[in-house]
């Protein structure tokens, strides 16, 4: 299974939070991450978002073709990612377009084996994918993407 985990681009600060929408600058990260997964993207690709407006903007930089999930919401943990993605049991591709501070500590679980304060910056993507060697399951990064390195 492959798992990727979009941390959504640059939002206006305010409040209420759910409300907030990229700015030009997140626009412009989210149509680079968007460009780049086009043309690397992984078959059969599901695409899961929280229901913020910012999330809902990155990932419709990419496709319009999304399920809004609302336990991947910014006061959800990991606990609500790997549910809604099946990882790792799961076939096939799943990606998140999701919130600090979750999806820095689900990368950090998935590659340290514990939770801890890792964070993504804002529009990055990191692919994950997980493999069987020698009988034991093993977690590999395959990339990560900041939208500054397009």
């Amino acid at each position: 299974m492959d798992l990727l985990l979009w941390r959504h681009a640059e939002a206006v600060d305010g409040t209420p939070d759910h409300l907030r929408e990229l700015t030009a600058r997140g626009q412009k990260q989210a149509a680079k991450v968007a460009a780049w997964l086009d043309a690397h993207r992984p078959k059969r690709l599901k695409v899961l978002a929280s229901p913020t407006i910012r999330t809902r903007q990155t990932a419709a930089a990419f496709t319009d073709t999304f399920e809004v999930v609302s336990a991947l919401a910014p006061e959800h943990g990991i606990e609500g990612i790997l549910a809604a993605t099946g990882w790792p049991e799961g076939r096939g591709a799943v990606m998140v377009v999701g919130h600090q501070p979750a999806l820095g500590s689900l990368a950090a679980l998935l590659l340290a084996g514990h939770e801890a304060d890792w964070t993504i910056k804002k529009g990055a993507l990191w692919w994950f994918t997980n493999r069987v060697r020698n009988g034991e399951t093993q977690t590999v990064l395959r990339c990560a993407v900041t939208p500054d390195l397009l």
